[in-house]
C-alpha cells in the first residue's frame, strides 16, 4: 500500500543540531520513574509556551486537564489532546508549548488531559480518564462534530484506544483523530524496532518495551484500547497520522494505517523524510512547524462546515 511521503529538499541545519543535541543527553543505564519524569520535564522547559497562551486547570469528568486557548482560539472548536511520554511520564505541562501551537494554526482552543500515568496507574486507568474527558466535553454542550482528538507518542495511542471505547459504548464520535508517530503495538513486532533503531535519538526497543509492561503490567498486550493495531477498527472517524522515516516505531503507524484503511475508515498517513520522533515538539525547527500547520488544515477541514 502505497503512503503519502514528504520530501524536502534536504533537513534543516536547525534539525540536524537538534539530533546532535537529543544524542548527546545523559541516558542513564537503569533510569527510576522520577529521574525519567524529571529528565523529560527539563526537555520541555526547552521550549516555554507562548506568552499569548492561556490555561485553565479543570475537572473534566473526574480527569485532570487543563483548557488551552490563544487569541486566534474559537470556542466552538475544540481539540482534545492527549500528550505523549509512554504512558509514564510527560504532563499537560510539558505539551502545552506544541497544544498552543496546534490551537493557534487550528484556530481552536484545546482540552489538555493529564491522564494517570504508569505504573502507579496502570492499564486502563489513562483510556477510562481519555473517555471520561470527552464525555466530559459532551455534557459540557460540545456538539461531537466540533471536537478533533489528537496526541502524539504513547498519547496518539491513547486517542485510537480512546475512539474504540467510545465506539463500543455507542458514544457519538469526534469528526477527526490526528496522531504524531502513535504506539499502537505493545508487543513490538514491527521491522522498524530493529530497521530503524540507529537512526532514533529518542526511542529504542529496550526503552519501548519497558514503557510498555509498565503500562500494561500483567495484562494482555494486545487489548485493544491499548494495542489498537490488533482491533477491529470499523467506524472510526477519519484519521491523520505523521511519522517520520528515522523512527523505530514507523512501523507501528505504517501498519495501523494499512488496518484501518482495510476496515474502510477515511485515513491518511504521511511518512516524513529522516524525521524522528514526535518531531512537531520541537518548536526550533522549521519541520515542526510545516507539521503543525498539516495537522490544523487537517483538522479545519474535518469540523463541522459551518465553523470552519
Amino acid at each position: 500500500m502505497a503512503f503519502l511521503c514528504q520530501h524536502p529538499a534536504m533537513a534543516s541545519p536547525q534539525f540536524h543540531r537538534l539530533v546532535e543535541r537529543l544524542r548527546a543527553r545523559p541516558k542513564p543505564a537503569n533510569p527510576t520513574m522520577a529521574e525519567l519524569r524529571a529528565g523529560f520535564a527539563a526537555l520541555a522547559q526547552q521550549y516555554p509556551p507562548p506568552a499569548d497562551a492561556h490555561f485553565e486547570t479543570v475537572d473534566a469528568g473526574g480527569a485532570r486537564a487543563e483548557w488551552v486557548s490563544v487569541p486566534e482560539s474559537r470556542p466552538s472548536r475544540v481539540l482534545l489532546y492527549f500528550h505523549g511520554g509512554g504512558y509514564g511520564i510527560g504532563s499537560a505541562e510539558t505539551h502545552r508549548d506544541l497544544v498552543a501551537r496546534l490551537c493557534r494554526a487550528a484556530g481552536a482552543r484545546a482540552l489538555s488531559v493529564d491522564y494517570r500515568l504508569a505504573p502507579e496507574h496502570r492499564y486502563p486507568a489513562a483510556v477510562e480518564d481519555a473517555v471520561a474527558s470527552y464525555r466530559w466535553l459532551l455534557d459540557q454542550g460540545v456538539p461531537p462534530d466540533a471536537i478533533a482528538v489528537a496526541g502524539d507518542s504513547a498519547g496518539g495511542g491513547l486517542a485510537l484506544g480512546a475512539l474504540l471505547a467510545l465506539r463500543d459504548k455507542a458514544v457519538p464520535l469526534p469528526a477527526a483523530a490526528v496522531c504524531m508517530s502513535p504506539v499502537t503495538d505493545h508487543l513490538k513486532t514491527g521491522a522498524s524496532m530493529e530497521t530503524k533503531a540507529a537512526l532514533d535519538p529518542i526511542v529504542q526497543r529496550q526503552s519501548s518495551t519497558a514503557n510498555s509492561k509498565r503500562y500494561i503490567g500483567e495484562g494482555d498486550p494486545k487489548a485493544p484500547y491499548a494495542s489498537p493495531l490488533y482491533a477491529d477498527l470499523r467506524d472510526l472517524p477519519p484519521i491523520l497520522i505523521l511519522v517520520g522515516t528515522a523512527e523505530v516505531l514507523l512501523d507501528d503507524s505504517t501498519r495501523f494505517a494499512e488496518r484501518s484503511r482495510a476496515a474502510s475508515v477515511e485515513t491518511d498517513i504521511e511518512v516524513w523524510e529522516d524525521m524522528i520522533h514526535i518531531w512537531p515538539f520541537f518548536a526550533d525547527i522549521p519541520e515542526a512547524g510545516k507539521a503543525v500547520e498539516r495537522m490544523a488544515a487537517f483538522i479545519r477541514a474535518k469540523l463541522k462546515p459551518e465553523d470552519r
